[in-house]
């Protein structure tokens, strides 16, 4: 007999509620508890994107084997406490060649496509491990392919997805199956036109939840890490911060936007389009309640947090002739756009435009943003300045530009660092500075402490 949920909840998983087998039995618990769960996302076990992200580089063989025996350990780990360890064993074993095998060809011929094959592996294992925990719990449950549904553009290391194949692709494959059992399916990774594999940048399990639930039409998406909710800023840098109980979606998505690690950047905007409430709460303990993030919050704060981006790069192009502003301005943007650089923070002054550039959610771990074509497209419009290692501090709030006082609070607690660009006034509720990375810490301190202490 089917049943119908017409508000049924997706429910994703992070790398810390699924690394090792206790963890998962806990998320496993919380899956359990409430019938409406009906599609499970999961991340990688905690550490192994890393780990796998480093094979892809191409390593020489026997640090290829050190990593290798770690991934080994963290999945058998988990294995050897299921009650019939030989049942998923193999597949396991399978994936960990393929790994070996993919790691080899990295360090002859490394690639982003390469990459993105060889980084999905992790969503692969942790998600066939949890759908045999759930069995062995006597749960209806079904392992999933994420890429038969997560359509996307062939840019890989943080790929686009395409929004209305997802909805057809998930109603045809994913809808009639949830209302049988609950499907285990992975975060982060999908599939382009051609088949092959692509990820949606690091942290993009969060994303692939919202995807689902807009393509599904969800009641709710329940995002479960390892903090209760989202905090007034990261309490590994500020003891103080204080949980946020209820956020609405533009604050969190500028949160988000601008380094909070809790949510991926791009996790909000599906469940705004379809005002599908987001849940962030704590799988180490569901007692401690989390944060809601919704359409609108009652008496919005002038200050709702502080948050941290780290390695940005400032790039500062100097006009070289007396061509018109507005020329140069159109010819760098133009540039920009053919070489598909994207920026969220510019200033100008009279010769000179500066450009924040941020490489802090590619799967890779370099930046491959700045590229020899690109510098060689600049030099014959302008002089290129380039200072990496920064870190983007903003202010998030509400009617920032209307409040008396706003650049005050901040900055006279700043005076001791050296700030290095400020955006303030296009958007009404956030203000952002650029300062030296190995400050971020202190600004954030003292500024979360000067605001919400």
């Amino acid at each position: 007999m089917t049943r119908i949920y017409p508000q049924f909840i997706v429910a994703k998983f992070g790398g810390t509620s699924v690394a090792d087998f206790d963890a998962m039995n806990r998320s496993a618990s919380i899956v359990l508890a409430n019938p409406n769960v009906r599609l499970v996302v999961l991340s990688a076990s905690a550490g192994v994107t890393n780990l796998l992200v480093e094979l892809s580089e191409g390593l020489e063989s026997h640090q290829q084997l050190d990593k290798l025996d770690t991934l080994r350990t963290i999945q058998y780990n988990i294995i050897s406490r299921l009650k019939q360890p030989t049942v998923i064993s193999k597949e396991i074993d399978n994936l960990l060649d393929n790994i070996s095998r993919l790691a080899q060809t990295a360090t002859v011929s490394p690639s982003a496509a390469l990459s993105d094959e060889l980084v999905s592996h992790g969503e692969l294992m942790s998600s066939l491990l949890f759908t045999e925990v759930m069995r062995e719990r006597g749960v209806e449950s079904s392992w999933f392919d994420a890429r038969s549904v997560i359509r996307t553009d062939s840019t890989h290391g943080c790929a686009e997805p395409q929004v209305s194949a997802v909805a057809e692709l998930a109603e045809t494959h994913l809808r009639p199956r949830i209302e049988q059992e609950i499907m285990i399916t992975q975060g982060f990774i999908g599939r382009d036109a051609n088949g092959r594999t692509t990820t949606l940048g690091r942290g993009g399990s969060d994303y692939t939840a919202s995807l689902l639930g807009e393509a599904l039409h969800a009641g709710r998406v329940d995002i479960w890490t390892d903090v209760a909710g989202i905090y007034t800023t990261d309490p590994r840098i500020a003891p103080n911060a204080k949980r946020i109980d209820s956020i609405s979606f533009s604050e969190a998505s500028d949160m988000a936007g601008y380094g909070a690690k809790v949510l991926h950047p791009a996790t909000l905007l599906p469940a705004m389009r379809k005002n599908i409430p987001v849940f962030v709460g704590s799988s180490k303990d569901t007692a401690a309640g989390g944060t809601l993030v919704c359409c609108t919050t009652d008496n919005p704060p002038r200050y709702r947090a502080v948050a941290v981006r780290r390695k940005q790069t400032l790039l500062r192009l100097h006009r070289l002739d007396e061509q018109p502003s507005n020329r140069f301005l159109a010819q760098i943007f133009t540039l920009l756009a053919e070489h598909n650089v994207a920026t969220d923070l510019v200033t100008t002054s009279e010769s000179t435009i500066a450009l924040a550039l941020d490489s802090s959610n590619a799967t890779s771990g370099e930046d491959h943003t700045l590229t020899t074509a690109l510098f060689t497209a600049l030099a014959s419009h302008c002089r290129v300045e380039v200072e990496t290692g920064l870190a983007l501090v903003t202010l998030v709030g509400n009617q920032l530009t209307k409040e008396l006082g706003v650049c005050n609070d901040v900055f006279s607690r700043l005076e001791e660092h050296a700030v290095r660009m400020i955006c303030h006034g296009a958007s009404h509720n956030n203000l952002c500075f650029l300062l030296p990375g190995d400050a971020a810490d202190s600004a954030v301190k003292a500024l979360h402490h000067r605001l919400f202490e």
